[in-house]
Order: C-alpha cells, then structure tokens, then sequence
C-alpha cells in the first residue's frame, strides 16, 4: 500500500510497526502489506561500517564509462523495513540494501543516488536503460532471469515469529502441528502453513489451524493477543518486526535456517555485463573483508548472509 512520504514521517516517529513482507506475495515476490514504520530505536547508526570501505581501482576501472562518470543510479520500492524504506525525515533512504548498495558503490569508487518506484516498474525501468540497477528484496528466480539479470546478496525464506519468551514452546516447523498460525491471504507463507498441517495430520499429530488475513498488522495484534501462537513472515520483515514493536519486548523470531529460502538479487541489464561483473566482485570483496557481515548484524538479518556473490543463482 503506497503513502505519501509525509505519511510515512508521521509513521517513523509513531511507536507502530506496520511492515511490508517483500518475498511473501503469489509469485514469491513484491510486498503484500503496508508500508514500514519504526521507532527510531530501531535505527542502527551504520555510517562508519559504510564510510570505512575503500575504493578498488581496479573494480574502478572496469567500469562502463556512463557509470564513471554519473555514478550509479538505483532504484527501490522504498517501503519495506529493514529492505529499504525512508527515515523519519521521510526523504532519506535508509535499511541494510541502501547500506550495501553504498558499500558496493564505494568498492566501486562511484556515488549511488536511490529512485523510489513501485516495484512492478523496476524490471522495465531497468530494460529501458532508464537505471543501472535494482535492489529492493526482488527474489532471483528464473523467470526473472529471462528478463535481467540478478546478482544475489542475501538469501531470505519463512520465518516463525512468536510471542516473547515462546511460551508455546515453537522451536520449527514440526512444533506447529495444533497450533493456531496466523498467515497473509494469498501469499506463500499461506501455501506453506497449509502443507505443514498435511505433514502433521500424516504423522498423526492435530493439524495446524490456519489462520489467513489482510494484513501483517492484524496478525500482529493476533499474536500478542494469544488469539494465534505463531505469524509466518518474510525473515527481514520478522526479524525487524521483533526488534522494533513494542521496544522489542512483543514477539521474537524461531532460530535458524529461512524455510523454504531463496536469493534477492540486485537486478541488472542483461546486455550490461561489464557493470553485473564489477557489482558481483565489490559485493564479494566486502563479504571477503566482513564489511557485508557488519551491515546485516547492525540490522539483525545476518540470519540471511550469503558466502558467495553469485550470478543468477536463483532456481
């Protein structure tokens, strides 16, 4: 759901947390909810992690001379916290993918300026040459990969987010079977909850109780209501969620692997290999030097960290 910036400055400065599920829609991609809001507590100060890399000429070098010379131009779906969204100016981009797009961009040795734009535009925008690149929670999957390419940077899957202190005692998926688990209509975290409670019902346990809704919001209310004992969500979207309503002391996040995971890519023009090569190297450097490791643990997603920069690693 789009707002004006102006809504979404009230929203940042509000103790509310309304948080867009980026890879939990029908395709396994775009966002089904409303846009992020956050306490500023949430906000990690990563300036000096970003300010402290350093240019490689080499990566330089190899750089398409339009990219040389008017840095980087990239573009979001500025919505989604801890992705992507605005700070409580409600101009500034900020979330770990602007703090990696300007690690990147600094291996590089070039600036980055961020375009907002609604994400079923990123994909034309990027064929039309109108951008260099975009980085907004896209899963790299391979329809997609006939349209651009993708350099993958996080892996991000299903996450069980639970009230503080679990005292359901959910520890994965196997520990649903009779629970009540609130889910948004139509996504993939739907699919999943409705294939857990077959694989329950086969192995002789209760079935989960699926409860399906509009909104990550009211299953937000649901669950700190006790009214479900479990919300599936996207693993930076639950993972903010937890560390930002209620201060923290609302919900908490399942340890371990995301379910069901998947690559988001940083999306390029197929025809821009030279530009696809050099993202793919400054994105492993930083993972190499442990900058990439620092921005994702400022922002609690390290859950989601790559080892390996690959290209159109999606399946």
């Amino acid at each position: 759901m789009s707002r004006s910036r102006a809504a979404q400055a009230v929203l940042l400065a509000s103790l509310a947390v309304l948080v867009t599920a980026c890879g939990g829609g029908p395709d396994g991609a775009g966002g089904t909810s409303q846009a992020a809001g956050a306490p500023a507590s949430g906000i990690p100060d990563t300036a000096a992690i970003v300010q402290g890399v350093q240019k490689d000429a080499q990566l330089n070098a190899a750089l398409p001379d339009t990219v040389k010379q008017a840095g980087l131009h990239l573009a979001s779906n500025l919505q989604s916290a801890p992705n992507n969204f605005y700070a409580a100016d409600g101009k500034t981009p900020i979330g770990y993918e602007v703090d990696l797009a300007k690690a990147i961009a600094a291996k590089l040795g070039v600036a980055v300026t961020h375009q907002d734009m609604a994400f079923g535009s990123l994909i034309t925008s990027l064929q039309s040459g109108r951008i260099d690149l975009t980085m907004a929670g896209m899963n790299d999957t391979k329809a997609r990969q006939q349209q651009i390419d993708f350099v993958d940077y996080f892996t991000s899957g299903i996450t069980i987010m639970i009230r503080k202190g679990n005292p359901d005692g959910i520890t994965g998926p196997d520990t649903l079977c009779g629970k009540n688990v609130a889910v948004v209509q139509g996504t993939s975290h739907q699919k999943f909850a409705t294939e857990q409670s077959a694989k329950c019902t086969q192995a002789g346990k209760p079935a989960v109780t699926v409860t399906a809704t509009d909104s990550d919001n009211q299953n937000q209310n649901q669950l700190r209501t006790g009214r479900v004992q479990a919300i599936l969500n996207d693993l930076p979207s639950a993972v903010y969620i937890s560390r930002t309503a209620g201060e923290g002391k609302f919900f908490e996040v399942v340890p371990g692997e995301p379910i069901d995971g998947g690559p988001y890519g940083i999306g390029v023009n197929k025809t821009n290999t030279a530009l696809r090569d050099a993202v793919r190297k400054a994105l492993q450097a930083l993972i190499t030097d442990g900058t990439y490791g620092k921005i994702l643990q400022a922002w609690g997603v390290e859950q989601g960290a790559i080892k390996e920069a690959a290209v159109n690693g999606g399946a």
